[in-house]
């Protein structure tokens, strides 16, 4: 658990992945780590609005978040009202395609991705595993 955790502050390695280990070591390893971790049940979607609106619940998001692309990429992008030292967001039950048409899902993983090399830039690591 200790070489995850080390692993999850490494900045170069943080990215989107497809996750072949617990989730209960990732949960566990991240907050060794001092990192908040977001968790979304994508088990009932079958749209963009209704996959925004999973996130949106995960990373608990204000009021203000849009129901759009470009709300979401802003979201991921600020966390101020969960301040850490880096994140983890974990899509279950949405499979390699995040439950999403083709179109959505490359949309969705241009975000994901974008997001990633945003708080690399700001020297924190963000994670996206899912299953």
């Amino acid at each position: 658990m200790d070489n995850l955790a080390l692993r999850l502050k490494d900045l170069n390695e943080a990215g989107v992945y497809s996750i072949n280990c617990a989730l209960s070591d990732v949960r566990t390893a991240a907050s060794e780590a001092g990192l908040v971790v977001f968790d979304a049940d994508l088990a009932s979607v079958q749209s963009k609005g209704e996959f925004l609106a999973a996130i949106a619940q995960a990373i608990a998001a204000p009021a203000w978040l849009g129901k759009n692309w470009d709300a979401l990429a802003d979201a991921l992008g600020d966390l101020s009202w969960q301040s850490s030292k880096g994140y983890v967001l974990v899509l279950r039950n949405g499979g390699d395609t995040f439950n999403l048409s083709a179109g959505d899902h490359e949309i969705a993983r241009e975000i994901l991705d974008g997001t990633v090399s945003f708080w690399k830039q700001q020297s924190k690591p963000f994670w996206v595993f899912y299953c």
